[in-house]
C-alpha cells in the first residue's frame, strides 16, 4: 500500500517572518500518521522553515534546483545548497518553470538525475495545456515528458520518485479535472512507469494530482487507485491545507 504525500507548491509567495508564521498556524492542524507531508517553500525562507518545522512530521522541500554542482550561474541554487540547508524534496519541471523560464524536458531531466545523486526526493511535474487536451493527445504528450524525465534513471531510483500530474489549465484556475480525468492520466503515469520499470516500480512511486486542489475535492480524488496525494498550490497557504492533509 503506498503511503500517501500531500505537498504545498507556495510559489513565489510568504516572506522569511510570514513563513515562519504560516507554519506556526498549519502546524496543528497538518498532523498525520499516514500522509507524508510536504512544504515546497521559496529558497529564502527554507533555513527558517526548517528550522521551525524540527521535531514535527512536516518535511521541507524547495521549488527548483539546478543540474550543476556549482559555478557561475548567477541566481541558481545548487543540490547540496539544498541538502546542507536540511531540504528532502524538490520540484523540478513545473509547468511555470516551463512556460516562464524555458525548462525543457531535457533540462528537467538533468536536474532529476543530479537530485538521485544528491539523495533529494524530485517531485517531476507534467500537465497538458487546454489546447493539447482538446485535441486529444494528453496522453501521448504525458508520456512523452516521463520518458525523458526519466532517461538513465535506474528502478530502485525511480520507484523513490513523486510524480506530480499537472493539467495546466487547472493550475490557479479553480477548475479541477473531474475524478475520472485525473485518474485516467495517473494511471496511463504509472502504466508508462511499468513499461519503463516493471510493475514493482510502478507499484512502489507515487503518483500526486495537482491543480486547484481543494478540502472538498480531495477525499474523492485521493480515494482513486492510482492518486497518491497532491501537489496543493493556493490552498497550501491557508488553513484549508490541514483538511486536505486529513481528508478522509
Amino acid at each position: 500500500m503506498r503511503r500517501k504525500i500531500v505537498a504545498g507548491n507556495w510559489k513565489m509567495n510568504m516572506t522569511p517572518s510570514q513563513a515562519v508564521a504560516l507554519i506556526e498556524e498549519l502546524k496543528p492542524l497538518v498532523v498525520s500518521e499516514d500522509v507524508d507531508v510536504v512544504f515546497c517553500v521559496p529558497a529564502i525562507d527554507i533555513i527558517p522553515a526548517v528550522e521551525a518545522c524540527k521535531g514535527t512530521n512536516i518535511h521541507i522541500g524547495a521549488e527548483n534546483m539546478y543540474f550543476e554542482e556549482k559555478g557561475a550561474f548567477t541566481g541558481e541554487i545548487a543540490p547540496d545548497m539544498l541538502t546542507d540547508a536540511g531540504v528532502e524534496y524538490v520540484i523540478l519541471g513545473h509547468s511555470e518553470r516551463r512556460e516562464y523560464f524555458a525548462e525543457t524536458n531535457e533540462t528537467v531531466n538533468k536536474k532529476v538525475l543530479k537530485a538521485f545523486e544528491h539523495g533529494l526526493t524530485p517531485i517531476i511535474c507534467c500537465g497538458e495545456s487546454l489546447t493539447q487536451r482538446e485535441q486529444g493527445i494528453t496522453i501521448d504528450w504525458i508520456r512523452q515528458q516521463i520518458k525523458i524525465a526519466f532517461l538513465n534513471v535506474t528502478a530502485d531510483q525511480a520507484a523513490k520518485a513523486v510524480i506530480a500530474y499537472e493539467p495546466i489549465w487547472a493550475i490557479g484556475t479553480g477548475k479541477v479535472a473531474t475524478t475520472e480525468q485525473a485518474e485516467e492520466v495517473c494511471a496511463a503515469i504509472r502504466q508508462c512507469i511499468k513499461e519503463l520499470y516493471g510493475s514493482d516500480t510502478a507499484e512502489a512511486i507515487r503518483i500526486q494530482y495537482g491543480g486547484s486542489v481543494s478540502a472538498a475535492s480531495a477525499p474523492e480524488l485521493f480515494a482513486q487507485p492510482d492518486i497518491d496525494g497532491g501537489l496543493v498550490g493556493g490552498a497550501s497557504l491557508k488553513k484549508d491545507f490541514g483538511a486536505i492533509v486529513n481528508y478522509k
